[in-house]
């Protein structure tokens, strides 16, 4: 394959423009370079960070030193702000807003099936139970990220928790299985501040039958990473659930690959994140504002919706803003469901009522 490419010197790293494509750096005295021309780069790699790179190759011409071979991504354009204003109540428990489901467009979204955006709102003290009692899915996983709060899970495999601010139940159905969520009783007796994600991601049809699983993962096990912008300064944090970024990796197993995490950008800073081609992007602001370089703003439960061609996309928060970032490679295959189950047919549809009825996927003790 050609591909155009700049010998760039080193007083010239920083002049780089987003329309030149290729970049070749040459690595000898790299660290220096950065260190002289890059505004808060010290090393070879946060020189890659500011440009944003994706490497192709290395190699060796005749006469020259070692070189890398660097292309600048090609930035996502926005297809459309996806928004729900109007709300519904989950079981007692979770006033939500489905931003999407795979009623709506299922083939946009995937592997996505449905996010729930839950609150904010407070809850008075009470003694009662607040939640969702017993219930089955089949061929998806159920990922619920707590930002106030308390849920408490149970399920047919034996498996549950409570979580909290920061903490995430990554819930495999696959197979088939039966849970409930509830507030947990401490947080039903205080009350207070309450805001939660549910997000359903889809299964190949290959795991779909797989067996049901169950990750609980607490903040403190999700790596936090600084997001440098353009100046080298710290433009806000990512906390990693799923994939990886800048060298750390979310502690969540998928079945297919994706990312999913919680970003916090500071007011006036621009980042570039990375995003891969052929990936739905779909980012998700809980709070705050941002600006796409298409010129797009989204603010509090919209979701920016952007095209699948291009590896990147750079967000400029207008004010401090919280948003959930998710990406994934799409799943080629047909997407049927009703209700809690999402399967390729309406065989496996009908199968799958009958085997919760007659108790093939568990039943809560």
């Amino acid at each position: 394959m050609s591909i155009e490419a700049t010998l760039i010197a080193p007083d010239q790293l920083a002049t780089l423009q987003a329309a030149e494509p290729v970049v070749i750096i040459d690595t000898r005295d790299a660290d220096t370079f950065a260190a002289g021309h890059i505004p808060g780069a010290v090393n070879l790699r946060e020189v890659f960070t500011f440009l944003a790179p994706v490497p192709l190759r290395r190699h060796k011409s005749p006469g020259r030193r070692t070189m890398r071979v660097f292309r600048r991504p090609r930035m996502k354009t926005v297809s459309h702000i996806q928004r729900n204003p109007h709300g519904h109540w989950v079981g007692d428990g979770f006033p939500v807003r489905s931003i999407f489901s795979y009623d709506d467009n299922p083939v946009a979204f995937s592997p996505f099936l449905l996010l729930d955006f839950g609150g904010p709102t407070t809850f008075e003290p009470t003694t009662k139970r607040r939640g969702v009692g017993s219930h089955p899915h089949r061929g998806f996983e159920t990922v619920t990220i707590v930002y106030a709060g308390e849920v408490s899970h149970r399920d047919s495999t034996g498996a549950g928790g409570t979580i909290g601010p920061g903490d995430v139940q990554w819930m495999t159905a696959a197979a088939g299985i039966v849970h409930e969520e509830f507030h947990s009783e401490a947080f039903g007796r205080s009350g207070g501040p309450f805001q939660m994600v549910q997000l359903w991601v889809n299964l190949p049809a290959r795991h779909k039958m797989a067996p049901p699983g169950y990750q609980g993962i607490t903040a403190a096990q999700t790596p936090t990473v600084d997001l440098p912008d353009v100046n080298g300064q710290v433009a806000g944090t990512a906390r990693l659930i799923a994939g990886s970024l800048l060298g750390a990796q979310g502690p969540a197993k998928t079945f297919t690959p994706m990312q999913v995490w919680d970003v916090q950008l500071k007011a006036g800073h621009t980042v570039t994140l990375s995003a891969p081609e052929g990936h739905t992007t779909v980012p998700l602001v809980l709070k705050g504002r941002v600006k796409t370089q298409d010129g797009a703003e989204a603010t509090d439960a919209e979701m920016i919706v952007y095209q699948r061609a291009g590896e990147g996309v750079t967000l400029t928060a207008v004010t401090d803003t919280t948003l959930l970032w998710l990406a994934g490679e799409p799943i080629d295959e047909p997407v049927v469901g009703y209700g809690p189950f999402v399967m390729n047919s309406e065989a496996e549809i009908h199968q799958a009522f009958s085997d919760f009825q007659s108790g093939k996927m568990g039943r809560l003790g």
